[in-house]
Order: structure tokens, then sequence, then C-alpha cells
């Protein structure tokens, strides 16, 4: 868990206090419609990836002009967004599969051209089938999730066993979790971790749900952690210089993940 001067500063850039009216009106819905059966329905709907063929820097070209409804800190669009979180990891002397994975993360947000709502992609992430915990961002709109009143699903660990593993926990559905089947078996374990769970910020920032985690989360959450400050830290009002960062990039992805990808 981090210390606390780690989590004051990820709040100055996590400011939900005064988070604009799309924030707050995301995380409502988000709130009220990620039940356990919406999200195991939304992994079955799209466990096939037959969405679309593309590659990974055609899929990041086409999230040029998304806008993170959840995002308080910045109204970039997901390109200049992924261009500076890279930067960022670049600059700190990563290794390249992190600089790389830094590039991609978000590039599961595609799922908003496939007419996805974006409840159902963006925002923090958090286990379902167990007691929703009060360090998630805008926790009170829990009351309007109807696995708040499920018996079931109302302890520390709900239908999971102690220790368990994320593996076996069914997480909030969202681009997260969708990237992180459309990569697999193409990118280090690291590297597929920290995409499937960089949104998941009350357990790699505040602590949360330990209850749930097994050694390998433990190990590979460090990870996460690590990553987590490129991709917040870096976030800056003015977009970035294009022209001289897409050359770059588009050589890392070439030489990572050359082929065509099934979404």
């Amino acid at each position: 868990m981090k210390s606390q001067a780690e989590r004051d500063l990820e709040r100055r850039h996590r400011s939900f206090e005064d988070a604009p009216e799309r924030v707050v009106d995301f995380y409502r819905e988000n709130h009220r419609e990620q039940t356990h059966a919406v999200a195991r329905a939304k992994a079955l709907r799209f466990e096939g990836l037959g969405e679309r063929r593309m590659s990974a820097w055609d899929a990041l070209m086409e999230l040029d002009l998304l806008v993170d409804e959840s995002d308080p800190d910045v109204e970039l669009g997901q390109l200049d967004h992924a261009l500076q979180t890279a930067e960022a990891a670049r600059a700190a002397e990563q290794p390249e599969w992190l600089v790389l994975t830094a590039l991609v993360h978000d590039l599961g947000k595609v799922l908003c051209l496939f007419g996805e709502p974006q409840w159902a992609v963006v925002g923090d992430t958090y286990p379902l089938g167990c007691a929703f915990s009060e360090e998630v961002v805008y926790a009170e709109f829990f009351s309007e999730n109807p696995d708040s009143l499920d018996e079931r699903f109302t302890t520390p660990t709900g239908i999971y066993e102690p220790g368990c593993g994320l593996d076996a926990v069914t997480m909030s559905w969202g681009h997260d979790e969708y990237l992180s089947r459309v990569l697999a078996g193409r990118l280090p374990e690291e590297a597929l971790y920290v995409i499937r769970y960089h949104s998941f910020y009350a357990g790699h920032s505040d602590g949360a749900y330990a209850e749930l985690f097994d050694d390998r989360d433990r190990e590979l959450m460090a990870w996460v952690r690590r990553f987590q400050a490129f991709d917040l830290y870096s976030k800056r009002p003015d977009a970035p210089n294009r022209e001289e960062l897409l050359p770059r990039y588009s050589d890392l992805i070439a030489r990572w993940l050359p082929d065509p990808l099934d979404w």
C-alpha cells in the first residue's frame, strides 16, 4: 500500500471533490449498472473477440477523439494521453515492455467504437460478488446497485474464498479486462497484469480488497503501482508533440505487436 504522501499526491491528480458534472454523472451510472451478473454477461459477450480485426496502431489512431468521461483531470483525447504516459515511462528509463504497456494500456476503450456505453468501458474498476469498499470513488452511489441488497455479496469476500487471487474474481467490466484478453500471449505476464488492473485504484493505491489477493497478486501489484505514476502524473492539459512522437512509437509497436489483432 502507498504512503500517505503518495496518496495525497494521487488525490491532487484524481481530484473528485470539484469534478465536472459529467464525472459525477458517469460514476452514478457506473456504480448503479455494474453488477456481478452484468459483468459476467459482458465478458461472455466479448470473449470471442470477433468485433473487428485491426492492428494495435490502428486502434490507437481510432481513439484519437475519444474523451474519457470518468477523468476529472484532463479532457485530451486518448491518443494524447497514451503518448504522455509512454513518454513519462521512457523518460524514467523503464523497461521497453513497460513503455509499450504505457502506450497501449487504454486501447481497450475501443469498446466505445463497438457501441458500448462509457459506464461499461472506463472508470475505476472493483471486484463484484463481494461487499463494495468505501475506498472506491463515489462509493455512496453503490446504494443504487442491486448487488448491495444481495446477501451473498455483503461480506468482504462474498462468494469467494479468502486469498483466492484476483484471477478468480469477477471485476467490474471495462477496457482493462477486455484488453488483457485481446493481448493474451503477446506480452509479458507483468504487462498483462498492469493492463488488467491499472484502474483498480481501491486495490493498488488504498489497500482495499486485500482479503482476495494471493501471493501472485501481491508480487505483481508492485508493477501496477510503478506504472500508475506514469499513467496519472503525466497528465497535462497541453497536447504532446505528435510530429515528434508518433514515428518513435510506431516503431515500438511494430517491434512488439506487428500483426493485426482480434478485437
